[in-house]
């Protein structure tokens, strides 16, 4: 991927929204249309009783001539928290097979932050051995320099230093960060926080996996570090600044993680006005580095909106409440979503219109997640059906946490190899484009009943397919449905999809495991990483013109809708 120049620094501050768990929400009342009037409901027919045709086939058709949205190319994006400094994995963000699994992704921003952003600590020490924690040479501190020289040196290759690791150092980093956890967590239901030094060592580890997966870096600064009369100390700032200058490194800037939750993590309060100082320290900051004067600075963030806490999205969304799979198939735990997104909106739309909200930290459980089920198959309707209501309601950017660190909430697993949230993630990238369609349906619900809610056990969303797809010519449309029925639901393309040739990708949990998957198949075949570079080839399955999509029940499908000339899609 090629470099990005340094960004234009915005005129006034972009709202981070941040999540600790994966909430999701069914698609809003403007994307669908179930009355009774609908241009596509059809009259029984052939003796059958009334409403036959209405529960056994959905029509739907999308709005081709403008989209609804338009986001940020990066929006399904990825996050990092700090704590890998303490656990040791930041050093294996070198290992070629994360390199690639990280660049599969791109385009995306990487934000390294999260709950102890605001106990980092950067130093530039010579003598950086003293400071990095356990790492590669510790562990092969016992093996010969010649395995060393073959299986960890870091090869540069096209600027980049990517390693293969042993099995026997993979190993013992699995055991110290198991056990680094357990402090982590201890320090996390306690409230007393240990500080993370962050040295350039490790900056540079960091800096060169964003830099050879062709991701753009956010860095989160520490907002607590504060003078006696509560202003911002800049001193570790400057200093991390000054050397990421000097290294030329394009990286965009964040300050602080949510601080409406400093009063129940340290027992003292920054308010809206010292906050509000410290931006414009910090931006005051970065424009004395020449190096970053036109550097991005997003913020602040802050938890979901309850009484006071308006302006700040913080979700503990799955903090218990799911703790089997069944879990996941609940429409009411799916829509939780929109109005937190909704009163965050209108919050920011009144103080700073124009500005966007971004949905960062969302992962599919709390504290690490549980082990066989958050990461599994069936955590997928979460992830998938959050993507599509956050593009629905105009969210710019999802930032999903984590792409790799100890736990059962990632994207990648502690043995670098891909969850089914990943390829979820990577269908999203190579199908999904960031214009945002209507979507018109017919026969999907039942007649609304007074004081009755009536969930959606299928979801449905569109979007121009991605221009970064070189299989596709621009005008293509992207629809991806989500069954969470325990039937095969059947859909017809009417209107303007009729009679379209269709590409369809449907993934579906392989094994016997069910829900409970590890894997995923993609139209019937296991996918798994060629080698630790290579990805298997998502291969298509063709449906003639004018068949019947078939959603077995439980399932996720995107579907390309071929040469469709969208004008909203062709610009």
């Amino acid at each position: 991927m090629p470099k990005s120049s340094p960004c234009v620094f915005p005129r006034s501050l972009l709202w981070l929204a941040s999540l600790a768990t994966l909430p999701a929400q069914s698609v809003l009342s403007s994307s669908y249309s179930s009355s009774s009037s609908s241009p596509y409901q059809r009259p029984a027919a052939g003796g059958k009783r009334p409403g036959f045709m209405e529960r056994t086939l959905v029509l739907l058709d999308v709005n081709t001539r403008s989209p609804i949205r338009v986001l940020n190319d990066n929006f399904l994006s990825l996050q990092l928290d700090p704590s890998i400094i303490k656990d040791g994995w930041l050093d294996f963000l070198s290992s070629k097979r994360l390199v690639t699994l990280a660049r599969g992704l791109a385009p995306a921003f990487l934000r390294f932050g999260g709950k102890r952003t605001d106990f980092l600590q950067f130093n530039n020490q010579k003598n950086l051995a003293k400071f990095r924690g356990p790492g590669p040479d510790y562990y092969l501190k016992n093996y010969e320099d010649d395995i060393v020289r073959s299986d960890v040196a870091l090869d540069k290759q096209n600027g980049c230093k990517v390693a293969n690791h042993p099995d026997i150092m993979l190993e013992l980093q699995r055991e110290k960060a198991a056990t680094t956890h357990l402090v982590l967590l201890k320090e996390q239901l306690s409230n007393i926080y240990s500080n993370i030094t962050i040295t350039a060592r490790s900056l540079d580890k960091l800096y060169n996996f964003v830099d050879c997966a062709g991701l753009h870096l956010i860095l989160g600064l520490n907002a607590l570090h504060r003078n006696p009369d509560n202003s911002w100390n800049t001193s570790s700032t400057l200093s991390l600044l000054k050397y990421s200058a000097g290294k030329k490194y394009n990286i965009s800037w964040e300050l602080g993680n949510e601080p409406n939750a400093y009063r129940s993590m340290v027992g003292r309060a920054v308010n809206s006005t010292q906050l509000a100082q410290d931006y414009t320290k910090l931006r005051t900051l970065l424009q004395s580095v020449r190096y970053y004067h036109r550097a991005h600075l997003y913020g602040p963030n802050a938890g979901r909106p309850q009484k006071n806490a308006i302006l700040l999205l913080d979700g503990y969304y799955m903090d218990g409440r799911v703790n089997k799979v069944e879990d996941f198939l609940k429409t009411r735990l799916l829509d939780t979503l929109t109005e937190q997104i909704t009163k965050v909106t209108k919050v920011v739309n009144v103080h700073t219109p124009g500005k966007k909200v971004w949905l960062g930290g969302l992962g599919p459980a709390w504290t690490g997640g549980i082990n066989n089920l958050s990461d599994t198959y069936a955590a997928g309707f979460l992830w998938v059906n959050t993507l599509g209501m956050a593009a629905v309601q105009g969210i710019d950017v999802v930032l999903r946490h984590s792409f790799f660190d100890y736990g059962y909430t990632h994207l990648v697993d502690q043995n670098f190899n891909p969850l089914p949230d990943y390829w979820f993630s990577l269908v999203f990238k190579r199908l999904v484009g960031p214009r945002v369609l209507a979507v018109r349906v017919a026969g999907l619900q039942r007649k609304p009943q007074p004081g009755r809610v009536i969930r959606d056990k299928l979801r449905i969303y569109a979007h121009c397919t991605s221009y970064y797809n070189h299989n596709y010519v621009r005008g293509s449309i992207t629809i991806y449905i989500i069954n969470l029925h325990r039937s095969r639901k059947k859909i017809k393309l009417a209107g303007t999809l009729r009679n379209r040739t269709v590409h369809q990708y449907l993934l579906q949990p392989y094994g016997t495991d069910g829900l409970k998957a590890k894997h995923v198949q993609l139209n019937g075949e296991k996918l798994l990483m060629v080698d630790n570079e290579t990805f298997p080839v998502l291969k298509p399955k063709t449906l003639r013109a004018g068949r019947t999509i078939a959603m077995p029940p439980m399932t996720i499908g995107f579907y390309v809708i071929k040469n469709m000339n969208a004008y909203a899609c062709r610009r």
